[in-house]
This record gives C-alpha cells, structure tokens and sequence, in this order.
C-alpha cells in the first residue's frame, strides 16, 4: 500500500479543513491509535473535535488514510464509516496491533 504525502492528501477533492485532518491521520504510526481531540491538535484545529470527527467520517481512502486508527477518548472505537463499520475498524485495529507486535 502506498504511503500517501500531505502533497496527495491536497490533491483530494474536499475543504482545506479536511485535507487538514486527513493530513494528521497519516502520521499516526501503524498499529497506533489516537483520540479525536489529539487528531485535532495534530491537524491544526484544537478546539474542533466535532469537526474532526465529521472531517474524517468523509476520508475519501480508508484505510489508506488510517481514520480507523482514530479512537473516543474514553477508549471506546467511536465510529467507522466505511464499508464494514465498526466491525471492520475492530479487526483493522487488532490486525495492526498484531502485526506491530513482531
């Protein structure tokens, strides 16, 4: 799979606040999670968690642009809107942690 660059991530169709967001997300490291507010430090917007969420609820290339790595801060999953939902972050998560292990 490709490591996408933030320039590829500004060449998406979307706001300039998404492809902020977007951009963050391909910085947390395979087989590691964050929460929704640090994404939204990470991307420039702190005060926006909601925002974020939404931001990455429309990522045009899951799981290429990992939102699946993107956890509540409560530890709960939160949401997945790519096909497979939730069920599918939860074993793209556990496949990560598994293959960051070895």
């Amino acid at each position: 799979m490709k490591n996408l660059t933030d320039q590829d991530i500004l060449e998406l169709p979307g706001t300039p606040f998404q492809r902020d967001v977007w951009c963050a997300l391909v910085k947390i490291p395979y087989g590691e999670t964050r929460t929704y507010r640090q994404v939204a430090a990470m991307s420039g917007h702190p005060n926006a968690v909601r925002a974020v969420a939404n931001a990455i609820a429309k990522n045009p290339l899951p799981p290429i642009i990992p939102c699946h790595r993107v956890i509540r801060s409560d530890g709960g999953i939160g949401g997945y809107s790519a096909p497979g939902g939730i069920k599918q972050k939860a074993r793209l998560l556990q496949q990560e942690k598994q293959s960051a292990k070895k």
